[in-house]
């Protein structure tokens, strides 16, 4: 393994492992903001436990986040300086944008938000989460832009062989980047949609399992109290058949979002980054005809060995063209292409040290765009499908008593967390064996693009990479340990896990604590390492 490979491994691990907060502090941070607003226009003291409940996964989430994505900007100092210099004119104002702008504000109304519930008014309140959520898709939005200009490089002319921005609206208005920027909230939202779904109804089974609710004769549940367990009465059924049914909703209609952005993003691939999307295919051959499964050696270059078992005629064309009629080139075609415009062998310069004068492989590892492509449907697919089912089985407010089925519930949790992840290991991998794609609209020749294998620092050591990566690896290891820890010590803890009060406190009135009133006096002695957020 030479040093760009393990770099590629490096920023592959430490990019999906970051990536695998990022939708969940987003899709989570919208649900929490609803949930929140839902409390302040009716009062009901249901949706504050839920609020605060959600919010303090969504704390522990964000908290990580922001620890693992550092990383990822020293990175590009450490084993990618070259491509670092090369996007450096570009990148720098929607990063800029994203650290100063996006990230400060928030932070900054987050930790108002955590410290203010008793400080500030109510809507105030409110809108400190508000402002702090759409601070995060705003920062969102920033980090796609960058990204998006490295599959579609647009608003920028070439001096002394780097890309200069020229035009800060066409970088900022990249139609790639207005067409990612939703598909990636639609997949941040239907993973809190599972989220909800998966941990509502393992709270909603246990309730059942410890005898506290109960099934009537009509096939509707009784809801009952358990005066020994904080926080598990009446309204603690309410908290988790909302948060199902919240959560089942917003994971149906994440999926419709993923597949209508979906298809907009697979066009503008075709036309942008065709190799990508024929190799996503496993179309070898010029045709119409979309492959559901092919078998074979899918990671050839010539594709000879790959012979697809189930295809679908026309599907192909419409999935680049919007008709059943338009032949879509295959990879065999597009590679002579790509060997004419660009070169069989990278380039006897200094900058590919001795990767100079190696074979470019146009044709990207088929077996990684092939299947990718495939689970990330799959995957959102599958939980699209499980929400739907969740309503339908609940439709009489029960769950059932399968313990099983509560296994599923809990584990569907992941499903759209592997489709986020295979979604972006399709992009990124499908796009080499360029770091930035050429780009055919720019005065209709391919003048601005980077292959990855000049893009790793000259001056850092395979030995140097492989330490860092082992060092990084172990650290996230430890910090996944963590969060998994903290995750299921307050999800099994439930609403009394983030209102401690239920079982302490009382108001001055002689109610019990978190009924939504404004005098609320929290007993402290309930409080416990993360208290400080509320």
């Amino acid at each position: 393994m030479d040093a760009l490979e393990i770099a590629r491994w490096q920023f592959g691990i430490t990019t999906v492992y970051h990536f695998m907060m990022v939708p969940l502090t987003i899709g989570l941070g919208l649900v929490v903001a609803i949930i929140q607003t839902m409390w302040y226009r009716t009062g009901k003291p249901e949706y504050l436990r839920m609020t605060k409940f959600w919010g303090k996964l969504f704390l522990i989430n964000f908290i990580m986040g922001v620890a693992t994505g550092i990383v990822q900007e020293f990175q590009f100092g450490m084993a990618w300086s070259e491509y670092s210099r090369f996007v450096g004119d570009v990148f720098g104002a929607p990063l800029a944008l994203e650290a100063l702008l996006a990230f400060f504000v928030e932070s900054t109304f987050l930790g108002l938000w955590i410290f203010g519930w008793k400080q500030l008014k109510r809507g105030v309140h409110l809108a400190c989460l508000w402002i702090a959520v759409i601070g995060s898709v705003f920062s969102a939005y920033f980090i796609i832009v960058a990204n998006s200009w490295m599959q579609h490089p647009v608003g920028v002319e070439m001096v002394d062989g780097r890309p200069v921005m020229t035009d800060a609206w066409a970088v900022f208005t990249n139609n790639t980047a207005l067409v990612a920027v939703p598909h990636t909230l639609f997949g941040a939202l239907a993973v809190a949609g599972a989220f909800l779904l998966g941990i509502a109804w393992y709270h909603l089974w246990r309730r059942r399992h410890d005898g506290i609710d109960t099934v009537g004769k009509d096939g509707r549940i009784i809801p009952g109290d358990a005066p020994q367990i904080p926080g598990r009465d009446k309204a603690d059924y309410t908290v988790w058949m909302k948060s199902l049914r919240i959560g089942a909703v917003v994971a149906m209609i994440s999926f419709a979002g993923t597949a209508f952005t979906g298809d907009l993003q697979g066009k503008l691939m075709f036309e942008q980054q065709p190799m990508k999307m024929a190799a996503a295919e496993a179309a070898c051959h010029d045709g119409t005809g979309f492959s559901i499964l092919s078998v074979g050696n899918v990671g050839s270059s010539n594709c000879e060995d790959v012979v697809a078992v189930i295809e679908v005629p026309g599907i192909l064309s419409f999935l680049a063209k919007g008709d059943f009629t338009t032949e879509v080139k295959g990879v065999n075609s597009l590679l002579g292409e790509y060997k004419e415009k660009y070169g069989t062998n990278l380039p006897d310069n200094p900058l590919y040290g001795d990767r100079a004068g190696q074979e470019i492989q146009y044709v990207p590892v088929m077996e990684v765009t092939y299947w990718g492509f495939r689970m990330m449907i799959g995957f959102g697919g599958v939980a699209a499908l499980a929400a739907l089912l969740a309503l339908w089985v609940t439709r009489k407010g029960v769950v059932p008593e399968s313990k099983w089925l509560m296994r599923i519930a809990v584990f569907g949790i992941l499903a759209p967390f592997g489709a986020n992840a295979a979604g972006w290991i399709f992009t990124e991998m499908g796009r080499q064996p360029f770091v930035v794609a050429p780009n055919p609209d720019m005065n209709g020749i391919d003048q601005v693009f980077m292959f990855t294998a000049a893009a790793v620092s000259p001056g850092v050591s395979a030995g140097e990479i492989l330490t860092s990566l082992v060092v990084l690896t172990a650290i996230y290891a430890v910090l996944l340990v963590v969060e998994v820890k903290l995750l299921v010590k307050y999800v099994r803890g439930g609403v009394a896990s983030a209102m401690p009060e239920l079982g302490h406190g009382k108001d001055k009135d002689g109610s019990p604590n978190g009924d939504g009133k404004d005098n609320d006096t929290p007993d402290k002695s309930g409080d416990d390492v993360l208290a400080f957020a509320y």
